[in-house]
């Protein structure tokens, strides 16, 4: 018996790689350039339901305009009677958090070149000014030869940055959060964890935490200029994808 194969405009799709509470993705292939593509599918009906449609437009209308090699690259956007798909550069490395969870901790100079990977995209970003809003290791995949993408711009997620009677800076935020991701690189867990938020906000406002022992001095002023809640670095992402050589 033939195998039916289920076709999407110029793309034959294939398995589910990915399944989250609105969307699937799926593996598909190119049929005019064989080029492998992540297929992220949304029911009409399910974006409708749940008043989606705004944050729908607002993702696809953000990834048109951040094109960046460390950036998930969206393709186009095609759509018929009941369904949106939206076509992704296919990134087969995984996530960054799976090779912590998997490997521990990374070497400093591992961790430095993921980081000004990360830096880099994130200036882009703000260039246009575009905040993402939701960085973290699930959030950071990596291609097949290592290099880190960053994804995921659909969401507005809880501010990871409490801002004490100043409001909610998007810039700030992002800044903040490569800090947090330099430190779970490098130390293998988070600097803030509590199961409670008043007291992991307290915390973080007052940048209580810790170094380990293995971070170098570099790295260690780095994170902790980073991580301090009353940061005077509107400049810090500008200056640290200008100079790649910075970093831990």
């Amino acid at each position: 018996m033939k195998k039916v194969t289920r076709k999407v405009g110029k793309y034959e799709v294939g398995r589910t790689i990915g399944e989250g509470t609105f969307a699937k993705v799926k593996f598909a292939q190119n049929m005019e350039t064989g080029e492998s593509v992540a297929m992220k599918v949304m029911a009409k009906s399910t974006i409708l339901k749940h008043k989606m449609v705004d944050q729908i437009k607002r993702e696809i209308s953000i990834m048109k305009i951040v094109r960046h090699p460390n950036i998930v690259m969206l393709h186009e956007v095609l759509a018929n009677r009941t369904k949106i798909y939206i076509i992704l550069e296919f990134v087969t490395g995984g996530e960054l958090f799976d090779k912590i969870v998997h490997q521990g901790r990374l070497s400093e100079n591992e961790a430095r070149r993921y980081f000004q990977q990360l830096i880099d995209a994130v200036a882009h970003c703000h260039s246009k000014g575009v905040y993402h809003r939701d960085l973290k290791p699930e959030n950071l995949l990596l291609d097949s030869v290592g290099n880190l993408k960053v994804s995921d711009f659909g969401l507005s997620a809880l501010p990871q940055k409490v801002l004490s009677h100043q409001g909610y800076d998007g810039a700030a935020a992002d800044v903040w959060s490569c800090g947090v991701i330099l430190y779970v690189l490098m130390a293998g867990y988070l600097p803030f964890d509590e199961a409670d938020l008043p007291t992991l906000y307290k915390k973080i406002n007052a940048a209580e935490y810790t170094c380990p022992f293995w971070f170098s001095p570099g790295a260690k002023a780095l994170i902790d200029k980073i991580l301090d809640p009353n940061p005077k670095t509107d400049q810090y992402v500008a200056e640290q994808s200008e100079n790649s050589e910075s970093g831990p």
